[in-house]
């Protein structure tokens, strides 16, 4: 295994490992163009909810002035690295990475605010998928939740801001750099800052227990499971796909796409992912199926065929013409993460020693630490706990009733503020606030480290801006957002209530309640004495003549006839009607 080498190393299988302007290089000659990508240890989950975005916009500064360009080229800012990525000539290739480190060095900050909207307008075209709310339900609004967010720091964003995220992450010593050839192309300048690695984020959990589920919106199913990097992981996540695609469309047909997936997440841990979709009518026999594919894997019924499939695809990617070449990006990205690399002759001895066994022991660690969308009902009947969906804790403070609305209210407290609700609360503590979204009409918008949000509102609430100074005191100034002005109409208003709806003509309602007492008066009466004569027959049954109860049968009737219009009207007078 390899994870640094000294300068000009070649390993066993062809690649060379050395060090360009401070920055570790792997290289490899290929057939074609030349093709090179820098990756930077820096992405979405480093910033906080406050500064969300700020990695985004140094990738696109650092790319404004190749705008116009031919050349071959692209950049991705992801949850744990950024990427720069170019094809063409060894020309082209110095052209375009000596442009990106130069513009690193000295961004092009007077574009600033014109990339900021570029982003958002890239924002609002972006579909999100199935798996959008996975992280921000595992993690919370912090570390890789915040890919679950929109890039909500934008706002706050500041030139200084912005220049010394570039200065302290976009660093010599901080990126590695990848290349399809057999040398570096002269004139390649890569001066950046120096700086220090930064190792990936702690993760952050907002799950009290696993393996756990949320309910989601109809369409499908996903599960998601954080299990450790191993090569017994990736070919697990492999079978799961066949036997999801095997059991939901072949052969149920809920579904169309029934997929799963392995993703390393960081340095020691991967994602595992699966995914099924489905018409509302079949979601609940296909999360039935789905759910049974999982103790099918767990209790270790696992099809030998699907492993050797599986193993042989695996197997294949050391057959291309060029292996060298194709493993030129994770082994950059390990290089990055400084997880370890494997040598061709490891990683076929490791695929090849993976047993069904070792399969169901992923099966049973992807199920312990799992986390499900399930669309409609929930699935605790599977073993799977609910993800909290209110705050465990209530503030004690002053409260503001809603608006028209009694049954919801605000407490405001030094320490933190409580919604409170007829379905339960939340609570923000000020020192858990990921982001409080202050606008100009007297809003507050918070998110918890948990991910529970409160939208204060005065318009709902009644609440004035000194009333609201606990909030402004108290939340860290680091997880504050000013916001711009609101359209007015985006601004919530209370909703009309019962008590501001129109009454009936006075006359009316002082006629309905003479005709309440005047049939009430004489259906008590007559029922009361109609109830003392049953009583009174009962005890002397055998002296009662026919006559006798001719008429208690006139009283009943009579007190029910006076009854039955005394209960219409009442009712008309409850529902305001009269």
């Amino acid at each position: 295994m390899t994870t640094d080498t000294p300068p000009w190393h070649v390993t066993e299988d062809g690649v060379t490992h050395t060090t360009v302007a401070g920055i570790r290089t792997v290289l490899a000659p290929g057939s074609g163009p030349l093709t090179a990508g820098l990756l930077f240890r820096v992405g979405r989950a480093d910033e906080t909810l406050a500064t969300s975005g700020v990695t985004h916009l140094v990738e696109h500064l650092a790319l404004h002035h190749h705008g116009l360009s031919d050349l071959h080229y692209n950049g991705a800012t992801a949850a744990t690295y950024t990427h720069f990525h170019v094809t063409g000539t060894p020309a082209d290739v110095v052209e375009y990475l000596n442009g990106v480190c130069a513009a690193l060095r000295d961004l092009p900050l007077d574009r600033l605010e014109t990339e900021k909207e570029i982003l958002r307008t890239e924002a609002a075209g972006r579909a999100q998928g199935p798996a959008h709310d996975m992280p921000l339900w595992r993690y919370g609004s912090r570390g890789y939740g915040l890919t679950s967010y929109a890039e909500t720091g934008l706002h706050r964003l500041t030139a200084d801001d912005v220049r010394d995220w570039a200065r302290t992450r976009f660093t010599a010593e901080n990126a590695v750099l990848w290349l399809t050839g057999d040398t570096v192309p002269e004139g390649l300048d890569l001066t950046l800052p120096t700086g220090t690695w930064h190792p990936t984020p702690q993760p952050t959990s907002a799950l009290p227990a696993t393996p756990a589920y949320f309910q989601g919106p109809d369409g499908g199913t996903v599960l998601t499971s954080v299990i450790p990097r191993s090569t017994a992981g990736s070919l697990f996540a492999e079978v799961l796909g066949k036997e999801l695609f095997r059991e939901l469309r072949q052969k149920g047909g809920y579904s169309y796409t029934a997929a799963a997936d392995y993703s390393p997440r960081d340095t020691d841990w991967a994602t595992v992912t699966a995914y099924a979709d489905a018409l509302p009518k079949k979601q609940d026999a296909m999360i039935g199926a789905f759910v049974d594919v999982f103790a099918k894997l767990r209790a270790g019924r696992i099809e030998q065929a699907d492993l050797a499939a599986v193993r042989a695809s695996a197997l294949s990617r050391f057959d291309l013409p060029e292996p060298a070449v194709a493993k030129l990006p994770s082994e950059a990205m390990n290089l990055l993460l400084r997880h370890p690399s494997l040598s061709d002759a490891e990683s076929r001895a490791e695929i090849e020693a993976v047993t069904v066994a070792d399969l169901q022991r992923v099966a049973r660690e992807v199920w312990a630490n799992a986390l499900m969308q399930a669309p409609g009902r929930g699935v605790d009947w599977a073993g799977l706990t609910e993800a909290p969906t209110r705050s465990a804790d209530l503030i004690t403070g002053r409260r503001y009733s809603a608006v028209g609305d009694p049954r919801t209210s605000l407490l405001v407290a030094g320490e933190g503020i409580s919604l409170v609700r007829p379905g339960g609360h939340l609570t923000v503590r000020y020192a858990e606030c990921s982001l409080m979204q202050v606008y100009p009409d007297g809003a507050r918008h918070l998110i918890g480290h948990d991910g529970f949000s409160i939208a204060v509102e005065p318009t709902l609430f009644g609440i004035t801006a000194a009333e609201l100074a606990p909030l402004d005191a108290g939340v860290p100034p680091t997880a504050v957002v000013r916001m711009p002005p609101r359209d007015p109409s985006r601004i919530p208003q209370p909703r009309p209530t019962e008590a501001a709806a129109p009454k009936g003509p006075v006359p009316r309602k002082a006629w309905l309640t003479a005709m309440l007492w005047l049939l009430g008066i004489p259906a008590l009466l007559s029922g009361a004495f109609a109830a003392i004569a049953v009583l009174a027959s009962l005890s002397e049954l055998d002296a009662q003549t026919s006559d006798d109860w001719v008429g208690l049968a006139i009283i009943c009737i009579f007190a029910v006839v006076i009854l039955i219009p005394w209960a219409v009207l009442l009712r008309r007078r409850q529902r305001g009607l009269g």
